[in-house]
């Protein structure tokens, strides 16, 4: 058998800069928490953090320390505590990794941060329907945890266009927020400061954009696998100063390599789309694999999934409304397979890789058919992989594997 090729992971330098901003959210929340000299706010990773940060609450995003809990492989040994409280191993394996950690008292950030001992406790949780309604109630069961107050957005779903009818819903139930939030943080609602929240936001999602969109360069100056992490301050600092400013240092070097002609992949032969959720207990596995392969997995849609572009800071609540209902999750099926083709274009792709997340039918877009009508229409070929964001039981690494270069040799065929 031929000895297979060492792989070196391409350090991106900006990543310690990731860290540290990382470090500094988790240590103001915990503080927080610990002093109560500030209100937490519980939000879900799309719904509206702008306007809590407006009204000075501090926020805490669930989703983000289920997928430590994922990257760590805590979360496997954690998903039977809350199915035994009765939440089915069939849901989310975001929600119930979780639950489960709480229960038995034990937090990734305990590990990455030292002296944080557990995650921040609510004075409110917030949701937005539009990934799913396991966010609601994996909110409510904390709600009734920590007797705190629940506020949700409830979206429409399995929308093609976006139409007025659509951002009126919404934006009536953002405005709708902010009374019982003013009551909560004691502090009156002031429109001036969520205009500088929403342009904070705006600022971020277009440099996160085009970081992202660094990746159409040949080579790749980035990978998916990279994505995943780098989306952090995107994810839980949208509306502050210190994640645009992360943004521009990422950007900045990966223009210098894109200049350069600097791949994040040695060689890169392959372009492959990923579309779907990660699977948090492999990513370094995937990212190695794929680099022995000589393949880039440069884009997916879940990544993107915080670029927002319809935000305005003129029009804050009509825009968060529309920008929140934009979500690729929220559409139907002919608008996601026009985005993918996009994409595909965009992107320059050989091929495209669905996860199929056991836990997340949200995020499983290969359920009714899509793969076989893009490669139909694109004549891209794809690959479907079984498996799961957290819960790596559903997944069998050595058929995945198998699948997965068996497919490089069709993409080689195919050339």
């Amino acid at each position: 058998m031929a000895e297979k090729r060492k792989v070196i992971r391409k350090r991106i330098k900006a990543a310690d800069e990731m860290k540290r901003f990382m470090a500094d959210h988790y240590y103001q929340l915990d503080n927080a928490a610990k002093t109560g000299e500030e209100k937490v706010a519980w939000c879900s990773s799309v719904g509206p953090a702008e306007i809590l940060r407006a009204m000075g609450f501090l926020v805490f995003f669930p989703e983000t320390h289920s997928a430590m809990l994922g990257a760590t492989r805590m979360a496997t040994e954690l998903i039977p505590h809350a199915n035994a409280r009765g939440y089915t191993p069939e849901i989310c394996s975001y929600l119930t990794a979780d639950i489960g950690a709480f229960l038995q008292g034990v937090t990734p950030l305990s590990r990455a941060y030292e002296g944080i001992e557990s995650v921040p406790k609510p004075d409110v949780l917030v949701f937005n329907t539009n990934q799913c309604r396991d966010v609601q109630d994996w909110f409510a069961w904390y709600s009734r945890e920590f007797d705190a107050p629940l506020v949700g957005i409830h979206t429409h779903r399995g929308v093609k266009d976006v139409t007025e009818s659509h951002i009126s819903s919404i934006a009536i139930q953002l405005e709708a927020m902010i009374e019982p939030l003013a009551e909560i943080s004691g502090k009156r609602f002031d429109m001036n400061e969520l205009k500088r929240v929403v342009a904070l936001s705006r600022e971020c999602s277009d440099l996160w954009k085009k970081v992202l969109d660094t990746a159409a360069a040949i080579p790749s100056p980035l990978t998916f696998f990279d994505g995943t992490t780098l989306m952090g301050p995107a994810v839980v600092g949208r509306g502050t100063q210190p994640a645009v400013d992360f943004y521009k240092i990422l950007l900045a070097e990966l223009e210098q390599r894109v200049e350069n002609h600097a791949g994040a992949v040695e060689d890169e032969r392959f372009r492959i789309y990923w579309e779907g959720m990660p699977i948090w207990g492999r990513l370094r596995a995937h990212s190695e694999l794929f680099a022995e392969l000589k393949t880039c997995v440069l884009a997916s849609t879940y990544c993107n999934s915080w670029i927002f572009s319809a935000f305005d800071a003129e029009d804050p609540f009509r825009s968060m409304a529309k920008a929140y209902t934009e979500l690729f999750i929220v559409r139907s099926d002919d608008a996601k397979e026009e985005y993918i083709k996009a994409m595909i274009e965009f992107f320059n792709v050989d091929g495209v890789i669905f996860h199929d997340a056991r836990t997340c039918p949200n995020n499983s877009n290969c359920r009714y058919g899509m793969p076989q009508r893009l490669e139909a229409d694109t004549g891209i070929p794809s690959l479907i992989i079984d498996g799961d964001l957290n819960d790596l039981r559903c997944l069998s690494d050595e058929q995945t594997n198998t699948n997965i270069e068996a497919f490089i040799e069709q993409l080689e065929e195919h050339r």
